[in-house]
């Protein structure tokens, strides 16, 4: 099964406009693509009054166009976008927020899944499953994201039986992946942040509203793995019979998608210029052989590079 390609509205509201992320769902959804995601703290930009805006700006373009087949994930249990560690997943908030986006998403609403949770408590934990079946019953899929203590939910799991979607960091310089080794052996992981967080292959590549400058990030030196990737596309590049690989995004989506256990790639596109490049990369990943490539990227950071 390939990797399938979600839209991810975490800088919506922020560096993203609602005009742009309105064109950019028009796009997205003219060239067949179903599946959204958003959290209630999304954008985590530290401006309380935009908290849960991205929902806000997906939900109207939803009744702007009466939409009905899309496949939103949604992401609860962080109560605030300051980039605290503060949430709440008890069993009656996830129940009352089950509610709520059903109400609000309707048939659209596809995956329930919860979000930062630093929990050791088993029986606190069990509580928020407990919430996760009654999604289940309605016919939800469930999902994890950002879990301190994955060892856990799999214990408990034992008893409930879910087929777990999990979000995981996912690039050349952080994975999580081995975080979550009980769960290998399925295509159950969405990876995230493929281009490292908005990381560029030239530093005159950065716009004043890149995300990684939005983050903090320092955008006028170069990353260390940048040179040495580098010098890997000159080398690919030179196969004719296949697109070439132009950006860090393009990179970040060819080491997600052929890594094991990916079900979907999340990708932000922060324009419809760069969500038609995107694209047109995933479906030459789908049609071209690029494993080759792959296997270069693995051994460059073998390599500690």
């Amino acid at each position: 099964m390939n990797p399938s390609l979600i839209l991810g509205t975490a800088m919506w509201g922020w560096t993203v406009s609602e005009a742009t992320a309105f064109a950019v769902l028009d796009a997205f959804y003219q060239h067949g693509f179903r599946q959204i995601d958003t959290a209630t703290n999304y954008p985590i930009n530290k401006i309380p009054e935009d908290f849960r805006k991205a929902e806000k700006i997906l939900l109207q373009w939803i009744k702007t166009h009466g939409i009905k087949d899309l496949k939103v994930i949604v992401k609860v249990g962080s109560i605030n976008n300051l980039r605290t560690p503060e949430h709440n997943l008890s069993k009656s908030f996830l129940l009352l927020n089950l509610d709520d986006y059903r109400f609000q998403f309707d048939s659209n609403f596809h995956t329930y899944m919860i979000h930062w949770d630093n929990r050791d408590s088993e029986n606190e934990i069990r509580e928020t499953l407990e919430a996760l079946d009654e999604a289940r019953k309605q016919g939800l899929y469930i999902g994890l994201s950002g879990i301190q203590h994955p060892e856990i939910y799999f214990k408990l799991n034992q008893e409930f039986q879910f087929n777990f979607r999990i979000q995981m960091k996912h690039n050349l310089l952080q994975s999580d992946y081995q975080r979550y080794t009980l769960f290998h052996g399925k295509p159950r992981f969405i990876a995230y942040g493929i281009n490292a967080g908005g990381l560029k292959l030239n530093t005159s590549e950065y716009r004043k509203d890149s995300s990684l400058k939005a983050r903090g990030g320092p955008t006028d030196t170069m990353y260390p793995i940048v040179e040495s990737l580098q010098k890997i596309l000159k080398d690919v590049n030179q196969k004719a019979n296949r697109p070439k690989l132009k950006s860090m995004n393009h990179i970040g989506m060819l080491y997600a998608y052929h890594s094991a256990d990916i079900e979907g790639i999340l990708v932000g596109p922060s324009s419809s210029l760069q969500l038609h490049d995107t694209i047109e990369f995933y479906r030459s990943l789908q049609e071209f052989d690029y494993e080759d490539v792959f296997e270069k990227l693995k051994a460059n950071l073998a390599s500690g590079i």
